[in-house]
């Protein structure tokens, strides 16, 4: 079910009625009706795949509760590496399972043997990334005794698949998301306000912003090959605002849904085409993810506090295996790679954490220095974003080659319609960068944008992003793109 259809908005009605009307004095009823609204949710794409998220569910809670009942280190960790095995084992199979299988063969075929390749006809499940790694965070936490184990089967199984972040984030850590299914909720009108913004945000950033941009990156992409350099320049600064639009236009609806519902997610996305350089674009890029690395993978590596090869070695770690995170592609692992050589000059220098604060806070415009660096810091992620979008490395590489090669100048391919698309599309993109950078104090381009003017002027930007939000719905409804993650 998306976000973004008639479906899910009579869904949601009804769902808001019986949480808010019907069961509000009751904690366990809305918990059991969050469960089952959860269930409905994902089962409306495939029901066959709730088993996936029943059985990770019954394992994580099982081997939480036995986890509280020893303080035996050897037994703690045995079940820490039973419930990570049978986790990431069904992730794999599902997602990774083909490309073992092929690249394995074509490994075997270089050295000189002879190898069947297997391969299986599986369907991803949707958001199996996302909800193997939410309850991940509660074994390990456990594990660590930051958190005790849940003893509520109800209240876990909501917390695992909660239907507004359930199937792309954010990925929200056992301990700050569980123990508020334990505690009541009542109806904030100025959260539920707020939270009504921040879904108007996301879905003009992804029916508006991500869907337009996409029209025409898709357009290039697919058509590569016939296209001169500066229609592949633009597919790439395209997909950069589809892929942008599309994943945090679906992580503010998510976290606007669950403000209505009395919960608090993890913000995703802070505004990171207005990094300084690449340490901060990754501070302000699918944070969530990030900061899940981060806390389960780079700090047991040792983090930075070894010496300078152990900090290079884990952060080519951490950013290989986010880009494996994305898809069983070499794409994705040469985009993580990517990053990652981008990133080693900071690390090298010690100036990873140079930009954390807001750019240019309370002025109008940015330095000039500011500027530049943010520009050099957006013309790497796009250039990054080439191997994301490219069906392989091969095409990767040509669509490269071509920006390169093939002259300046209006593509004869692109007809007046697609020219005037483009056109259009450039000022949707100034005008939600313009939204973004006067609202980057926020935690959304909407939060403290206008706050201070007044009503009618408030309202009627409101009213031009209902109206482009219609104007440009498409009935097809195109699925968000971190969905196959």
């Amino acid at each position: 079910m998306l976000f973004h259809t008639l479906d899910f908005f009579y869904f949601f009605v009804i769902f808001f009625g019986l949480y808010w009307f019907i069961f509000k004095h009751n904690i366990q009823f809305q918990n059991v009706l969050i469960l089952i609204a959860s269930y409905v949710f994902y089962g409306w794409w495939d029901w066959r795949f709730l088993s996936l998220i029943a059985i990770s569910t019954l394992v994580d809670f099982t081997l939480g509760l036995q986890m509280g009942k020893t303080d035996r280190k050897a037994r703690r960790l045995l079940l820490l590496w039973f419930s990570i095995i049978a986790n990431i084992g069904i992730l794999c199979f599902f997602k990774y399972f083909n490309f073992f299988s092929e690249n394995f063969a074509l490994l075997l075929k270089a050295v000189g043997l002879n190898a069947h390749q297997t391969t299986l006809n599986i369907i991803l499940p949707v958001g199996i990334s996302f909800y193997t790694f939410q309850t991940l965070s509660y074994t390990i936490d456990v594990y660590r005794k930051k958190l005790e184990p849940s003893k509520n089967l109800v209240q876990f199984s909501a917390f695992v698949s909660f239907f507004p972040q359930l199937v792309a984030g954010p990925i929200e850590r056992a301990s700050h998301l569980l123990p508020q299914f334990n505690r009541k909720r009542t109806f904030d009108y100025h959260e539920a306000v707020d939270g009504s913004k921040q879904i108007l945000w996301g879905l003009f950033s992804k029916i508006v912003i991500a869907d337009k941009s996409g029209e025409l990156a898709n357009l290039i992409f697919d058509n590569s090959n016939e296209m001169n350099s500066s229609s592949l320049i633009l597919g790439a600064i395209f997909f950069s605002f589809q892929i942008y639009g599309d994943f945090a236009g679906y992580s503010h609806i998510a976290i606007g849904i669950s403000r209505l519902l009395g919960f608090d997610l993890m913000q995703n996305f802070a505004f990171p085409y207005f990094s300084r350089d690449i340490a901060e674009f990754w501070r302000r890029w699918h944070i969530s993810l990030s900061t899940w690395f981060r806390d389960y993978l780079y700090i047991p590596l040792g983090g930075s506090k070894g010496g300078l090869g152990q900090k290079v070695r884990n952060t080519f770690i951490i950013f290989i295996v986010s880009g494996f995170w994305h898809g069983a592609n070499w794409t994705f692992i040469l985009w993580g790679l990517l990053n990652a050589i981008y990133f080693l000059p900071l690390l090298l220098t010690n100036k990873n954490r140079r930009n954390t604060d807001i750019v240019q806070a309370k002025s109008f415009l940015p330095r000039l220095s500011d500027f530049l660096k943010i520009i050099g810091t957006f013309v790497l992620t796009v250039f990054a974003w080439i191997f994301f979008r490219a069906e392989s490395i091969t095409h990767a590489i040509e669509y490269i080659a071509g920006i390169f090669t093939r002259g300046l100048g209006i593509d004869p391919f692109l007809n007046t319609t697609d020219l005037g698309n483009i056109f259009i599309t450039f000022l949707l993109i100034v005008f939600f960068l313009s939204s973004e950078w006067f609202g980057r104090e926020g935690k959304y381009g909407l939060q403290k944008l206008l706050v201070n003017q007044k009503r009618f002027l408030r309202w009627s930007y409101y009213s031009v992003l209902v109206f482009l939000i219609l104007m440009y719905y498409q009935f097809d409804r195109s699925p968000f793109i971190y969905f196959q993650f």
